[in-house]
This record gives C-alpha cells, sequence and structure tokens, in this order.
C-alpha cells in the first residue's frame, strides 16, 4: 500500500495545501521538514506522532529532515498559548537540542547508507543567529502585511485577550518560522513541512514565502492533534500536569507502559494508527476487540507494548511487561532493583530503620504506619480478612515483618487488598 492510502487509512491528513503532493510522497524523492521546539532536554509523547511520520515518509523513500529550533526557540511559539511563555538562554537551549539530537536518532536513520533518503538534522539558529536584522525585515518581511499576520487564528485569540496580549518578540515568530522554510527550499530542496493542525498558519506562511522568493511551488500538511476525550491535549500524566516524556530517566519504559496500558478505549484506534507501524488488517482486528471485550484491553498491550519498543526497544517492553505482572504476585521478588522502584514508583513511600525491624514489625502497626489503614482496629480487620501482604505474600496476624522479607536489603512493598500500594525504604 502507498503512502497516501496509509496516511488516509491512519487519518494522518487534516490539511494539506496542495493534494497532489501526497501522489508525490507516494512515488518517493520528496524533501520534507518538521521543526522540534527545544524547550526541553527530551521530546515528549505529544511529539512522536511527528516522529513517526517522518520516518513513514523516510520508509517510503523520501528525505526528512528533522529541524532543531535552536533559533525560534530563543523566541517561542504563541500558537495558542494562553501566556506568553519564559525566554530561554542559549545556553539552556544548546543543553536541551543535545538531548533531542540523541533521541531522533533512534527513530530515523541519518547514515550515509540511507543513500538519497538520509535523514538530515539541521539547528535553525545556524542561519537565524547569524542574519542581520535589516536583512530579515527587508528579505523576509517586506513579503506580508500586519494584516495578514493578525488575521491569524493563533494570534487573534491571544491579541483579543486584554489580560495576555501578545509582545513584538512573540509575533515575529511566525517570520522565523516562514525563512526557515525558504532556507530549506534554496539549501536542500526541501518543498514539503508537516506539523499538527496548530501550526496550519505558521506553515501557510512560509509556503508563500517560498513561492514569492523563488518562483517554486511548496507545499503544507497538518495532522489532527490528538485529544483526550475531555479535550486535553494528550501526551500529559493523568494529572495533566507532567508530560510523558521519550526520556527513560525523566519517563521510566514502565511508566510509559502503564500509561499507554490505561489510556480511554475510546482514543485506542486513533493511538493504534497515530503511534505504531502495525498492519491494516491487525489494527481493524484489535479496533473490534476493543469494542467487543473492551476488559481485555488488547487494544491498549498491543499500543503499548509497540510504542515502548518503538522508543525504548524489545528488552523494555519485556522489563516492564514483567513488572506489571509481578507487581501484584510474589513474582515481585525477582524484579532487579530499577525495575522495582520504576514499578512502584507511584506508590506513596516512607522510611524505617533496620533496627526497627530487628524484632519483627506487628502487620497491624505496620499497616497504620504506612497509611493503608486509618486506625489499628480497621487494620486489624483487614489483617484477620487475609487482605495484608508484604511483597506480595500475605501476612497473618502472628506474623511478624522483619529483616529478612527485605527486598535488595532494603525495600518492602506493602500492600491492603487487591491494589492499594505503600513502599516502605530500609535504612
Amino acid at each position: 500500500m502507498n503512502l497516501r492510502a496509509d496516511w488516509e487509512f491512519r487519518g494522518l491528513i487534516h490539511q494539506v495545501t496542495d493534494p497532489a503532493v501526497l501522489e508525490r510522497l507516494s512515488s518517493g524523492g520528496v524533501t520534507a521538514y518538521i521543526g522540534f521546539d527545544p524547550t526541553a532536554s527530551s521530546l515528549h509523547l505529544g511529539s512522536l506522532l511527528q516522529i513517526c511520520n517522518l520516518r513513514r515518509l523516510q520508509d517510503a523513500g523520501n528525505r526528512p529532515i528533522a529541524l532543531a529550533g535552536g533559533g525560534t526557540g530563543l523566541i517561542g511559539d504563541p500558537s495558542f498559548k494562553d501566556s506568553e511563555r519564559p525566554l530561554l538562554t542559549r545556553d539552556q537551549i544548546d543543553a536541551n537540542l543535545e538531548g533531542i539530537r540523541a533521541q531522533l536518532g533512534r527513530f530515523l536513520d541519518f547514515s550515509p547508507s540511507a543513500g538519497s533518503s538520509q535523514a538530515l538534522l539541521l539547528n535553525n539558529a545556524d542561519w537565524l543567529t547569524t542574519m542581520p536584522l535589516t536583512d530579515f525585515l527587508r528579505d523576509v518581511g517586506k513579503h506580508f502585511t500586519v494584516n495578514q499576520m493578525i488575521a491569524k487564528e493563533a494570534v487573534k485569540s491571544r491579541l483579543e485577550r486584554e489580560d495576555v496580549g501578545l509582545s513584538f518578540t512573540e509575533f515575529s515568530y511566525t517570520l522565523l518560522q516562514a525563512y526557515d522554510f525558504l532556507r530549506l527550499n534554496l539549501d536542500h530542496g526541501c518543498t514539503l513541512q508537516l506539523g499538527g493542525s496548530d501550526q496550519w498558519g505558521n506553515i501557510t506562511f512560509g509556503t508563500e514565502l517560498v513561492r514569492k522568493v523563488t518562483g517554486h511551488s511548496a507545499a503544507g500538511l497538518t495532522s489532527p492533534l490528538l485529544l483526550r476525550p475531555d479535550g486535553r491535549k494528550f501526551g500529559k500524566s493523568e494529572g495533566g500536569n507532567e508530560r510523558v516524556w521519550l526520556d527513560a530517566e525523566r519517563t521510566s519504559p514502565y511508566a510509559l507502559y502503564q500509561f499507554l496500558l490505561n489510556v480511554d478505549d475510546v482514543m485506542v484506534p486513533t493511538m493504534l494508527r497515530f503511534y505504531t507501524f502495525l498492519d491494516h488488517e491487525r489494527i481493524v482486528e484489535l479496533d473490534d476487540l476493543t469494542a467487543t471485550s473492551p476488559q481485555r484491553r488488547e487494544g491498549q498491550r498491543a499500543l503499548a507494548r509497540a510504542v515502548v519498543e518503538l522508543v525504548h526497544g524489545v528488552d523494555a517492553v519485556v522489563g516492564a511487561e514483567r513488572a506489571s505482572e509481578a507487581l501484584f504476585s510474589v513474582a515481585i521478588r525477582e524484579l532487579d532493583e530499577a525495575l522495582l522502584l520504576q514499578a512502584t514508583a507511584d506508590a506513596p513511600s516512607s522510611t524505617m530503620s533496620l533496627g526497627e525491624l530487628d524484632a519483627g514489625v506487628d502487620p497491624v502497626d505496620l499497616l497504620v504506619r504506612c497509611e493503608l489503614a486509618t486506625s489499628k482496629g480497621e487494620a486489624r480487620r483487614f489483617v484477620e480478612q487475609g487482605g495484608c501482604y508484604v511483597n506480595n505474600d500475605r501476612i497473618g496476624a502472628d506474623d511478624r515483618v522483619g529483616a529478612t522479607h527485605l527486598l535488595h536489603g532494603r525495600y518492602l512493598v506493602v500492600r491492603r487488598g487487591r491494589r492499594d500500594l505503600h513502599l516502605v525504604v530500609v535504612g
């Protein structure tokens, strides 16, 4: 199946300036780019859709350019933002770019062996921070009117709010991104920019600048933004405050696996299309299973496996699945320390001295101490009813918890009932 048919099946096409570009992509030989914002040292799950799009392009014989926004990152994109973002220093942006470069290398082929499809990783600071201001205003600014710029929905939404407004710094962002497209067109023959649907205004300014300066056509294509059922952008943790990162140090493979395993059923069909390279028949099969047997979570499991493997590799999938299975079974004793801590990262924790374990701890006192019971009376009922576990072994009223229970010489996983966990760190 060609790229156009694949993207139509996956719902990846939201807006396109020239539908003919889809046929050219299917034939290969097109150079296309996507920009990545260096506001952090890691890309996140929201970025992964565009990374997958670049990889699909490369697999179809096109040349992808990943453009790191070292220059535009100094300004900040105001598109559909509620307020102006804090400006980062050049040192902060340079540090963030190093992390992003390492991540992109996992998804795209930057080696010469890729031939004409060899991916490029560029930094727009190379031209945006070296071009004289007067040259930029004469050569780029003259091609657009202020009327055009304030008509953009992303800009208009900020201008209409008296409490926020829009600085000239952010107002200039659209022209900077347009110049990126022109520079890539002139230097690398790039004729297509991709992005999320919130980038449509910026992208069309770029296609217009290429046409006006070179006389050649350039195209833009956006993909839909992935939203949760409540309308929030997808890619943040349940509380909505913390992104789900592609960096294993910031979001562990286990946490990524669990996040995807728990996505809402209604999102699964779209996410399987956006974030995986599964074939169409398998995706349709998983659609049916999600609709008819949602309790099995087959779609979520396939999604979690595919994404964790894509981002972190096969071993990370194996580890995440082992930790998931072990978290509520005696197999928790077989997890290495790093995996144990990943699996219990979201559980409340407390500390205890080794001396306290010497005489053995009453399970009733342990439940109260871990705040898994509100009183000794309640804790006693849990213990007597068989609802107290240490490292997933049931603990009775006559038992005592001691140093022999420690995992890796310093951890106790205390559980009340089916799901309420607490990690005790001893030392």
